[in-house]
């Protein structure tokens, strides 16, 4: 191995004046025959709320402990060394809370080396080394295990992966050379770029199954059976069968084709713009040869650009929006405030209706009556609630007493008078103000005067929606998005007669949803479909004076979004867009456009063309013939431009305007609501980043600007 010990890692140890530091703890366990296991146990004096983590600090605590073992070993002293965690907790990874402060490319790389040196030391011990799986092991906690020579699972672990290229980084402590070397290339894939983009996680089973960890024991002896084997495996009396380790035929034949079909997977995806998931692609696809020393140093440099880039810095920040932020939500009440809700009503019963009561009934488990026009539909909406309650019980994710209980709390009606003691009442009826109107002032008469009312309105004034109320005080917006069940954010509109009661009950009711939720003013399109208007038809405008479709998708790219504009317009439906630019060209006709263009491509009911299973092919040849005829067509240079400046204008107008707090609440709307990507940081770092801020009023979203010192380099002969 490289002599990582000849390097200063004081620089580091700089930025980590208050690192918590999870501490290597030493104890001898005594084998038969006079042998004797080192254990060590990683231990941060904290209780499961805050996980082990690895910085510089406990790094190298842990190379140190190491050197000294291996010196008792080279004395005799021990037989083994086995690594373990704190109860429930082996290590969630590396302590990012200091790597937005890394000052250079240099530096970042001493984090990258500093790994490598510490975690590398158990496979130069001189004697077996173990790692015993006790708990949560993500990122450079499992790298920890991988850098043994055998692993232990606890059964009841509930999370092993390697997130890094969800966040801006790679596996860069060992992961991406020893784990395809360990388990296959293709099993390698699916854990380091698959699951990541998935927000999945492997269970001790699935690390079992894949050949992460060698034996999996219950959790009420694990430790005890963890330590008899690795004795057996130290004794010679254990063969440790590992059935994925990649063979010849493997490195020549398959390695750099499940390598090439990953990276259109990836690029049909997301893209090329997030850079991590392609560097990871490239270090497993140089993986299949060379020393575990060459991969390790394809590692620091890989990392050392990642860390230093622009993706990185703007990964924290929008982890931090979503782990913190998004957890104390700017301007919410007292939650004393809040009523308490043991009943929910729920006005419709088409397919948003349902959906709603299936998700208040799975989370807050009280009584949920539906209402519609006529029993027929009731029925109905009845009907998927209790198939869905079944298909979850099917999948066991609930058990066949709690379906019970579930389908036993739903009922439907046409009879308002029902609704009389439910403390929470939303609507999912058209989006027409007049129908929203109506609805409201009809249930009113039958609710406790103190009963909250709810709207799902995506574009009309909550204001004008109560203006038929008797107390619109009562009144919130509680904008979801779809699937329901699925998409976190809920756009909570306070309008100038909500109440803090009813904005506090709100929040609450968010919260025991698990959703997160902003507060956003009640101005057209609130805060996601304001954005998204702002691009559909900068879009559609481009399209209707003569721009190809292919070059709008081309300019909207560098944003790094999970899909193009029409690709956006297909999934929301071409009504629903045209309804929505409508609405704001009415609202800010000198900002926003409208499309007559988009209103026949609704008619026709069709824009893109699927193959058999769904795959976009291209545009439809109709749609191609009623976009035809303009005649002033945008570059995609022209075209990015005026997405950048135009989103740069109406955000800084929304802030002023106090729409939200602040432009961290922009870009938590825009990541939770809409899939921003993460490694843009939402919107509004990207357009500090590109100078739109600049350009458009002077000044910057944020002071500094979130951006890194440096760019990430590329693998040479790396690319496909």
């Amino acid at each position: 191995m490289s002599d990582y010990s000849a390097l200063d890692f004081s620089p580091l140890v700089a930025l980590s004046a208050d690192e918590v530091v999870t501490h290597s703890f030493v104890r001898d366990v005594p084998l038969s025959h006079g042998r004797v296991l080192a254990l060590v146990t990683l231990d941060n004096g904290r209780d499961h709320t805050r996980p082990n983590t690895l910085g510089p600090v406990t790094l190298l605590e842990f190379a140190a402990t190491m050197d000294a073992l291996k010196a008792r070993a080279a004395r005799g002293e021990i037989h083994g060394v086995a690594v373990t965690g704190k109860p429930f907790i082996l290590a969630a990874g590396a302590d990012l809370s200091k790597v937005s402060e890394i000052p250079s490319l240099e530096t970042g790389k001493l984090l990258a080396q500093l790994g490598h040196h510490a975690l590398g030391k158990q496979s130069e011990l001189g004697v077996p080394s173990f790692v015993f799986i006790n708990g949560l092991a993500l990122g450079g906690g499992l790298e920890i295990a991988l850098n043994a020579d055998y692993r232990t699972v606890d059964a009841s672990v509930p999370a092993i992966a390697l997130p890094e290229v969800s966040l801006g980084l790679i596996p860069g402590w060992g992961g991406s050379y020893l784990l395809p070397n360990l388990i296959g290339i293709e099993n390698a894939l699916k854990v380091i770029i698959e699951n990541p983009l998935k927000n999945r996680v492997l269970k001790a089973a699935d690390a079992l199954e894949l050949g992460i960890a060698d034996v999996l024991f219950a959790s009420a002896s694990f430790l005890e059976n963890s330590i008899a084997w690795a004795e057996k495996v130290i004794a010679g009396t254990e063969t440790v069968a590992r059935p994925n380790l990649p063979g010849k035929i493997e490195r020549l034949v398959k390695w750099d084709a499940a390598v090439g079909i990953a990276r259109r997977m990836l690029e049909n995806r997301i893209g090329t713009v997030a850079m991590s998931p392609h560097v990871a692609l490239d270090l497993l696809k140089a993986a299949k040869s060379g020393t575990r020393q060459e991969g390790f140093e394809r590692e620091d440099d890989s990392l050392a650009g990642l860390i230093s880039g622009d993706q990185l810095q703007a990964s924290i920040y929008a982890f931090n929006l979503v782990q913190k932020r998004a957890k104390r939500p700017a301007g919410a009440p007292d939650k004393a405030l809040a009523r308490p809700i043991t009943k929910v009503g729920v006005i419709g019963a088409g397919l948003m209706a349902s959906q709603f009561a299936l998700l208040f009934v799975r989370r807050l488990r009280v009584p949920v009556v539906i209402t519609d026009l006529d029993q027929a539909r009731v029925d109905k909406g009845v009907a998927y609630i209790h198939d869905e309650i079944l298909a979850l019980e099917n999948k066991k994710r609930i058990t066949s007493d709690e379906a019970n209980r579930l389908r036993a709390l739903v009922t439907g009606t046409t009879d308002k008078a029902q609704f009389a003691d439910a403390d929470w009442v939303i609507e999912a009826v058209f989006e027409e103000l007049g129908v929203k109107q109506d609805v409201f002032a009809e249930i009113e008469k039958h609710i406790a005067p103190d009963a909250i009312l709810a709207t799902n309105t995506s574009s009309l004034s909550v204001e004008q929606i109560g203006a038929k109320l008797a107390h619109p005080e009562r009144l919130v917006g509680f904008h979801f998005f779809n699937p329901v069940a699925i998409m976190p954010l809920i756009e909570v509109v306070n309008t100038p007669q909500t109440n803090d009661v009813t904005l506090s009950t709100a929040m609450v009711v968010a919260g025991k949803l698990k959703k997160n939720a902003v507060i956003t003013r009640d101005t057209p399109g609130f805060v996601v479909n304001r954005i998204l208007a702002k691009v559909l038809g900068e879009a559609m405008h481009a399209v209707d004076t003569g721009t190809p479709f292919d070059v709008v998708s081309e300019a909207i790219a560098p944003f790094g979004l999970p899909m193009t504009p029409f690709e956006l317009l297909e999934l929301v439906g071409l009504k629903v867009g045209a309804h929505v630019l409508d609405t704001h060209h009415a609202a800010f006709p000198d900002r926003f456009f409208e499309s007559e263009n988009l209103h026949k491509l609704a008619e026709h009911g069709k824009l893109l063309e699927r193959d058999a299973k769904g795959k976009i092919k291209g545009y439809d040849k109709a749609a191609l013939k009623i976009v035809a005829g303009g005649t002033t067509p945008m570059t995609a240079t022209d075209l990015q431009r005026r997405f950048e400046d135009g989103l740069a204008d109406e955000i800084k107008r929304m802030l002023d305007d106090d729409v939200v707090h602040a432009a961290e609440d922009i870009d938590l709307c825009m990541i939770l609501g809409a899939g921003y990507p993460f490694q843009m940081g939402g919107v509004t770092p990207y357009l500090d980043r590109v100078g739109a801020s600049e350009r458009v009023f002077g000044g910057t979203f944020h002071t500094p600007p979130i951006r890194g010192v440096g760019a990430v380099p590329a693998l040479a002969g790396a690319a496909e």
